[in-house]
Order: structure tokens, then sequence, then C-alpha cells
């Protein structure tokens, strides 16, 4: 995506998300383009956070993890497949209707999209660092509204409260999910260290 078509996608995912979702389900991605897109976001997003951890204070407690960016990489990653599935399958429960590439683009446009306001927010940070937890809340909404439009317009739900419904669901799904990848990826690690 070039600068040209990227900076008025960004302005009307802002000012009319239903209209960018529609337009990015219009691009009709292949799966191989979608799920390098989520490799490639997550890529970033790890970069994001790495950059947050470098600007914590040194005393300030975080799992290993977060020193071990491979592992964060497959943490973030896991957690935006799960994401998107959970979604995906709450939306279909409540009656909506969509495929699953549809909520993986628009997914991975908003992650897009929260990466590029992170970094925003780092830059905030170190020059006005009051303004950037401002900046940090008013993101937090907007994204919020963003997604609930997204849902809505990827499943053909009739709401933004059936939206809103599948995003309890879905947390519920998230937190399931994570928690066997987590299990698995501590699993994982235990068999790599017994085998050190």
């Amino acid at each position: 995506m070039t600068g040209d078509a990227f900076f008025p996608l960004v302005q009307t995912t802002l000012r009319a998300p239903r209209l960018a979702a529609a337009q990015i389900i219009g691009w009709q991605l292949g799966r191989d383009v979608l799920w390098t897109a989520l490799g490639l976001v997550a890529v970033l997003n790890t970069f994001v956070v790495v950059l947050l951890v470098q600007m914590a204070q040194p005393d300030m407690p975080l799992p290993s993890y977060f020193n071990a960016p491979l592992v964060l990489y497959v943490l973030l990653a896991g957690t935006i497949v799960v994401y998107v599935h959970a979604i995906y399958w709450a939306g279909l429960a409540i009656g909506g209707e969509g495929s699953l590439g549809d909520v993986l683009a628009l997914v991975v446009w908003l992650q897009v999209l929260r990466a590029v306001a992170q970094i925003g927010v780092l830059v905030l940070t170190v020059l006005v660092p009051s303004l950037a937890l401002v900046l940090s809340l008013a993101i937090a909404v907007w994204g919020l509204w963003i997604l609930l439009n997204f849902i809505t317009t990827a499943l053909n739900l009739p709401t933004i409260g059936h939206a809103a419904a599948v995003l309890i669901i879905g947390a519920v799904g998230l937190v399931l999910g994570l928690g066997v990848m987590l299990s698995l990826i501590g699993l994982a690690a235990q068999g790599v260290l017994s085998n050190v």
C-alpha cells in the first residue's frame, strides 16, 4: 500500500469506520496475503512493546518474556489469531454472517493503526508526558468505536449492540484461548529447559 492510499484510508477509518471496513473487505485479499500481513503486524507490535519495555523504569517488575522478543512475537501473533477466531465464531453464534478473512483483514488493519498510534504516544511521552496519557485514553476509546463498527460491518450485524455482545463473548473465548496457548508455551519452554 502506497502513502497515497494509506493516509486517505486512515482518515476514512477515523471518520467513517464502516465505509473503511467495506473498502477493505472489497479488496478481497487472499489468505496468504492476510496471514502474511498478520505476521508483519505482529513484528511491528513486538517492536513497539520492546520500545515500551526499554523506556520503562528499571525497577518495574515485568514478566520474563518481555525480555525475549521471539517469545513475545509468538505471544502477540497467537493473541491476534485467537482474537480473530473468537470474534468470528462469537459473531456467527449470535446470527452474524461473514467470512473469517473479512474479520482478519479488518483486525490486521486496526492493529497497524494501533501500532502507529502507540509509536506516536511513545514520542509524545518523551516530549510531553501529560499529553501522552490523554492521547492514550483517546486512542483506546476511538479504537473501541472503530472495532465495534468493523465487527458490525464484517459480520453483517444489525446494530452496534450486537457487535458489543460479540466483543464480550469473544473476550471470554480470547481468555480461554490464551490460557491454552500460554500453557503450551510454558510446556514447550520447560521441554527446552529440561534438554539443556
